[in-house]
């Protein structure tokens, strides 16, 4: 696949300069690039290392002198990785998903499948699903009695999707992704020992030691439009409700979302956060890698968690939160540059000890 550097830069809404006719086959770094692959220099450090590239055009930010380097064409453009967005898409080839239905793919024969849709081995598609019009299913992929498949969605290899999901278009779930699981919902028949500490903040004592009973999940999973859900994440089924995620909202691999959940429109949820169940995000949330958010909060439009954080109360809209537990992170800031300085006032204090004791032994 080769593209030329004019339609490289009407593909990004970038400015050409120099040879528009030369054609490249991908892109590189510019110390691994060869001379049908773009060198791609759109940061200082990378710009640095174009005299030495063999490359013979490279992808740079406006203002880089790329003639020093002896190139014979480039294509400038303002914002790094909004250039990378275009390239990569132009670029990428896409899964190995021959079109059609794969002789090994089991479909119920109530099953309704859009036109254009390709299905791939070893999948099964169960009883009264639909799946859109030039939908993407690669092989082992599951997806259960009544789910719904919008139009131009990706399944990758392994992806379960339960029963009654409704899922809408352009839709992609990476390898090993689970849709509509049951939430981890468990009670005890009288008050257990957890429920009481939470209540009181002390240690329940005497408290008696129950089995589990398994609170079954009735409610389903429903995704909007322009949803990505990374490998091995999971979104459980609501338990009467449906837990819900909004248009555009993109998620990263191992990633948990509870039962009851409800996510806005384009957020984003970084890898191995979790939502514990009856959480809501707002629009244009970010949870960092690592950051957890206890159940039955409410996170603002346009919040950001920073990662690794622990969430243990409502985050109002707009606000910046990290630590554990999160708190501003103007607070958290001087939360940690006074635990810093707590070894120095410990030994200031021990000092003033001393010093008051021996006044004392003196009078």
């Amino acid at each position: 696949m080769a593209f030329s550097l004019s339609e490289i830069a009407a593909a990004l809404g970038a400015e050409l300069d120099g040879d528009g006719a030369i054609e490249v086959t991908g892109a590189a770094e510019p110390v691994s690039a060869r001379d049908d692959q773009l060198a791609l220099a759109m940061s200082p450090e990378f710009a640095a290392d174009l005299p030495g590239t063999h490359a013979r055009a490279a992808l740079v930010l406006a203002g880089v002198d790329w003639k020093a380097a002896g190139l014979e064409a480039a294509v400038l453009v303002p914002r790094a990785r909004v250039a990378m967005s275009g390239l990569s898409k132009l670029f990428d080839p896409g899964p190995d998903i021959a079109g059609g239905i794969h002789p090994g793919a089991v479909i119920d024969p109530s099953a309704v499948v859009g036109p254009n849709a390709a299905i791939g081995p070893f999948a099964v598609i169960g009883p009264d699903v639909r799946i859109g019009g030039n939908a993407r299913i690669a092989s082992h992929v599951t997806v259960e009695r009544g789910a719904v498949i919008g139009d131009d969605a990706l399944l990758l290899a392994g992806v379960r999707i339960g029963h009654g999901v409704e899922i809408g278009g352009r839709f992609i779930a990476q390898p090993n992704a689970v849709i509509g699981g049951d939430g981890f919902s468990f009670v005890t028949a009288e008050k257990s020992g957890a429920e009481t500490a939470r209540e009181t903040m002390e240690s329940p004592e005497g408290a008696a030691l129950q089995p589990w009973l398994r609170i079954h999940s009735l409610g389903s999973v429903v995704i909007g439009n322009d949803v990505e859900i990374g490998a091995n994440s999971a979104v459980d089924r609501g338990t009467v409700r449906a837990t819900r995620i909004g248009d555009g909202t993109k998620i990263d691999n191992l990633v948990q979302i509870g039962h009851n959940c409800v996510i806005g429109r384009n957020c984003l949820l970084c890898g191995m956060s979790g939502l514990a169940g009856s959480v809501t995000l707002g629009d244009h949330v970010v949870v960092g890698g690592r950051a957890a958010v206890a159940d039955n909060l409410t996170i603002g439009d346009g919040a950001v968690i920073s990662g690794g954080s622990g969430v243990a109360s409502n985050v109002a809209a707009g606000r910046f939160v990290m630590g554990y537990p999160a708190v501003r992170m103007d607070q958290h800031t001087e939360i940690y540059k006074a635990l810093r300085r707590l070894p120095r006032l410990v030994r200031e204090v021990r000092a003033l000890q001393k010093a008051v004791s021996k006044s004392s032994d003196s009078d």
